[in-house]
């Protein structure tokens, strides 16, 4: 087996955001030597990693150049260089999660069509090259108002989303390559983190639960365990992994679903790397998920993925109306109440919905858990100077 620890072994790391903050910590207690590439010279690892490397990841050379000074890659963020990592694989750099499945996953539209290629349920869809050719489908009563329009690219964190119901919804979209999703009526939206290693061994955290912020379509907080029958919760998991088999997948993928009224699963996305939906694991956990991501690209044993207490994490956002130099407002009352951890990303500046931080409310009664974690969002406030 390598040595990794207090060794000449270099991880490269293609992102350097609040993901890859958090990995930095895994990293730095296993002491193994992290080098970061991110455009950003002020992104939240620059401070605190070995080696940082300012550069475009989305810029084949700059990729490209990154990976030969290190001695295995992985990434943060999806949207990267993926024929930069082509020839790096194709000349013995091991990468994980592989280009292959990045190629898959960077797009929405080659997603939703592996799903259908693989007979994994998901919603029905159609794919568009650009938003004029939606439109005529729409004027010719191809395609129905209401739809969930989705960039093929490039979407995160609610960007790139946007639920249409009439034709004045389509004047704000981009005229870029999209899909269009059957709106599904849903109980909840769900999420599995699946781990796995070179030698195959598979582990699975338990279901979580998330519920969206109505404005911004991002997730407001993850519940774990999730509120549902076990009969669903083991559907999930079977779900989640069966789109690692089917990808051949190693490395850590978060697998966002929708349970149906009917108590169906649909696999709505995936993101191949440590995901906001496991970020209760920190605290809640035997195993965090940025310590299981290090174990299954390392080849190394996997950890316990059950949890030691319920957990729910909620998203720190800048509040609307404020940009600039950040204060987290009454974050010293909440530090007051048992099990509440913040976590602060070391963004300097926040605008309307930044991802700022997030904060892990522990307790053995997720009732409880559920209504501390409402008191935290209330009181603490993302504003400015």
């Amino acid at each position: 087996m390598k040595n990794y620890y207090s060794s000449d072994f270099k991880l490269g790391v293609l992102g350097g955001g609040q993901l890859g903050r958090m990995l930095l910590t895994e990293t730095q207690k296993f002491d193994i030597h992290t080098s970061i590439l991110d455009g950003n010279k002020n992104a939240p690892c620059a401070a605190i990693c070995n080696t940082f490397v300012v550069g475009d990841l989305l810029d084949f050379d700059a990729v490209y150049n990154f990976g030969k000074t290190v001695d295995l890659l992985t990434i943060e963020i999806e949207n990267v260089n993926l024929d930069a990592l082509d020839k790096l694989e194709l000349e013995g750099l091991t990468i994980y999660p592989k280009p292959k499945d990045l190629r898959i996953i960077q797009s929405k539209a080659k997603q939703k069509n592996f799903y259908f290629d693989n007979n994994i349920p998901t919603a029905p869809f159609s794919h568009f090259a650009f938003l004029e050719e939606l439109v005529h489908c729409i004027e010719n009563n191809i395609i129905d108002f209401p739809f969930v329009w989705k960039a093929a690219r490039f979407g995160y964190d609610g960007n790139g989303v946007k639920i249409v119901r009439n034709f004045t919804d389509l004047e704000s979209l981009p005229n870029v390559e999209c899909i269009t999703e059957q709106l599904i009526p849903f109980q909840n939206e769900l999420a599995v983190i699946v781990a796995k290693n070179a030698n195959g061994e598979t582990t699975t955290y338990p279901v979580v639960e998330m519920e969206f912020h109505p404005e911004a379509n991002q997730v407001e907080y993850v519940i774990c365990p999730a509120r549902i029958e076990n009969t669903v919760a083991k559907k999930a998991r079977e779900m989640a992994l069966k789109v690692v088999d089917k990808l051949d997948f190693i490395g850590l993928l978060a697998v966002e679903m929708f349970q149906t009224e009917t108590n169906e699963i649909l696999v709505n996305e995936v993101a191949p790397r440590p995901h906001n939906s496991g970020h209760y694991s920190i605290e809640a956990s035997y195993t965090n998920q940025f310590e299981q991501h290090l174990r299954s690209i390392l080849n190394l044993p996997l950890g316990n993925t059950e949890s030691k207490v319920a957990g729910i994490m909620v998203n720190l956002v800048g509040d609307e109306g404020f940009s600039g130099n950040v204060i987290y407002e009454n974050i010293e009352d909440v530090l007051k109440i048992d099990g509440v951890t913040p976590h602060i990303y070391g963004k300097k500046e926040t605008r309307p919905f930044r991802k700022m931080g997030h904060v892990t409310i522990v307790n053995k009664d997720i009732n409880k858990a559920r209504a501390t974690a409402q008191k935290v969002k209330e009181t603490i406030r993302v504003i400015s100077k």
